[in-house]
C-alpha cells in the first residue's frame, strides 16, 4: 500500500535544486525508500524530468556491492550522465558507501546533478554533512507514520485507528498485516534482528546484555524523568551487577544516533535556563517501544505522551520539558520549594505553547492536577491540555484550551485554535 507522504513530499520539493545534498534521514523501515524512490521519482516524472536523467543506486543490498566502493560509484554515476541536462541522483543507505563524504563532496561540483540520500544513522550522515560541506547539507527527517497518515490509509473508525496506533505504531508494513500475532511478531523480529543489531554491530558494544536491559529500562519509563545515575541503580538493585554512568550515557547516545529514541530536556520556565538532569526520553515508534515490553505495560497516558511529542516534532517544533518552581509549605508549616511539570514546552520562532497531556479531566481534583502548573507560568502565552478520546477544542474559563487527542493529531494546525 502507496501512503501519501505530502509532508515530506513538499520537503523535498522546496529544496530542488538548491545547490546542497539533500539528506533524508530516519529510522529503518520508516518509508526513506519508498519516498525517494516512489513518491518523490513519481513527482519528478510527471513533471517533465526524463526517466533517464535519475539514477537511482540501493546501496544495502548484495547487488550494490560493487557500487560500495567510492571510486565505481562516481564513475558509474560519471557513465550514466550523458547530456548537460540536469540529473537527479538518488542514492538509498548512503552509510554503505565507503568514503561516502567524498563522493558527495565530488558530485557537488558538478554543475548538473541534484543529489538526494537516505540514511539510518546521524552520526554518519547529518553530523558528518554539516562538518565536510560546511553547510551545503540540508536534512529532511522523517519520522514513522504520523497518526494522521495512517488513518488515511487505515479504512476504519477512529476508535479502531487510534487502538491499532498506540498498540502498533507507525511503522508502514504494518497496514498490509492483517492478524494481531502477525504485527507483533513482526515488531520484535526487527527491533532484536534489526534496529538492536545495527547499534551493536556498528559501535562494537561488548556488553551486550546491558544495552539490552537499558533499552528495556528506557522503554518502561517514558514519560518519567531518568537520568544515568538512576539508570546504573536501577541495574545494580533488579541486575546485581555494575553499568557505569559513562557507558549508560555512551549506549543511550548509540540509541539517539540510531533514532530509536530522542531526549527532551528540562527547562526552568521562570529561571528561563536548561536544567541538565533527568531528561525524559520517548520511543520514535510506540509500537517498537511496546514490542521490547512484549506488549506489557500498555499505560494509555504515557503512551499518548509519547505520540503527542512525536507528533509536535513532525510539525518542526523543538520540543522540551517545562518545570515551574512554586514556594508552598510542608506539614510542619514550613516554606519549600516545589518543582511542577509541564509536559511540554514548544518553540517556533517566537510562538509558544504550553501543553499537558491527560487522559481526562473528569473530576475536579485532576482537573486542579493538570492546572496548577499552568497558574504558576508567568507569561501569556497559550496553554493546551490534549485529552483522550474526540472533543472539540474549548476554553475554560482560566483561558486554557482543551482539545481531544482527535481533533489535535488531524488537524495540523490544531495548537492555533
Amino acid at each position: 500500500m502507496l501512503i501519501k507522504r505530502d509532508l515530506y513530499l513538499n520537503r523535498l520539493i522546496e529544496r530542488q535544486r538548491n545547490g546542497m545534498i539533500k539528506v533524508i534521514t530516519g529510522i529503518r523501515r520508516c518509508g526513506k525508500s519508498v519516498l525517494l524512490f516512489r513518491i518523490f521519482k513519481e513527482y519528478l516524472l510527471n513533471h517533465d524530468v526524463k526517466a533517464d536523467h535519475i539514477i537511482e543506486i540501493v546501496l544495502d543490498g548484495i547487488e550494490a556491492e560493487e557500487l560500495r566502493d567510492p571510486r565505481n560509484c562516481y564513475t558509474y554515476i560519471k557513465r550514466r550522465m550523458a547530456d548537460e541536462d540536469l540529473y537527479y541522483v538518488l542514492l538509498d543507505e548512503v552509510q554503505f558507501l565507503n568514503r561516502f563524504e567524498e563522493v558527495l563532496n565530488s558530485l557537488l561540483h558538478l554543475p548538473n546533478v541534484d543529489v538526494y540520500v537516505t540514511g539510518s544513522h546521524s552520526r554518519f550522515l547529518s553530523k558528518d554533512i554539516v562538518t565536510e560541506f560546511r553547510g551545503r547539507g540540508d536534512e529532511v527527517h522523517i519520522f514513522p507514520l504520523t497518526f494522521h497518515e495512517f488513518y488515511s490509509a487505515f479504512g476504519g473508525e477512529f476508535d479502531d485507528a487510534w487502538d491499532e496506533y498506540i498498540n502498533y505504531g507507525g511503522l508502514p508494513a504494518l497496514l498490509d498485516m492483517k492478524s494481531s500475532a502477525q504485527k507483533m511478531s513482526y515488531l520484535k523480529n526487527i527491533f532484536d534482528s534489526v534496529y538492536m543489531k545495527d547499534v551493536i554491530d556498528r559501535n562494537r558494544i561488548q556488553a551486550v546484555d546491558e544495552i539490552n536491559t537499558l533499552v528495556d529500562i528506557l522503554a518502561s519509563a517514558i514519560g518519567s524523568p531518568t537520568n544515568p545515575t538512576k539508570i546504573a541503580n536501577t541495574f545494580t538493585t533488579e541486575r546485581h551487577g555494575t553499568y557505569s554512568n559513562k557507558t549508560i550515557s555512551a549506549h543511550i547516545g548509540y540509541l539517539e544516533e540510531a533514532y530509536l529514541i530522542s531526549k527532551a530536556n528540562r527547562y526552568d520556565i521562570k529561571g528561563r535556563k536548561y536544567i541538565g538532569t533527568n531528561l525524559k526520553y520517548y520511543f520514535t515508534d510506540v509500537g517498537l517501544r511496546n514490542a521490547r515490553l512484549n506488549f506489557r505495560q500498555q499505560e494509555p497516558t504515557h503512551l499518548m505522551e509519547n505520540i503527542v511529542y512525536n507528533e509536535l516534532l513532525t510539525r518542526d517544533y523543538s520540543v522540551d520539558v517545562g518545570i515551574v518552581e512554586v514556594n508552598s509549605k510542608n506539614a510542619e508549616g514550613k516554606s519549600i520549594r516545589k518543582q511542577l511539570e509541564v509536559d511540554f514546552v514548544t518553540n517556533m520562532g517566537s510562538q509558544r505553547y504550553y501543553i499537558q497531556v491527560a487522559l481526562d479531566l473528569s473530576t475536579k481534583e485532576k482537573q486542579d492536577q493538570e492546572y496548577h502548573s499552568f497558574r504558576n507560568i508567568p507569561d501569556s502565552f497559550k496553554k493546551i491540555i490534549i485529552i483522550g478520546g474526540t472533543s472539540s477544542p474549548w476554553r475554560t474559563d482560566e483561558g486554557y484550551v482543551i482539545m481531544g487527542i482527535k481533533y489535535f493529531l488531524l488537524h495540523r494546525d490544531s495548537l492555533e485554535f
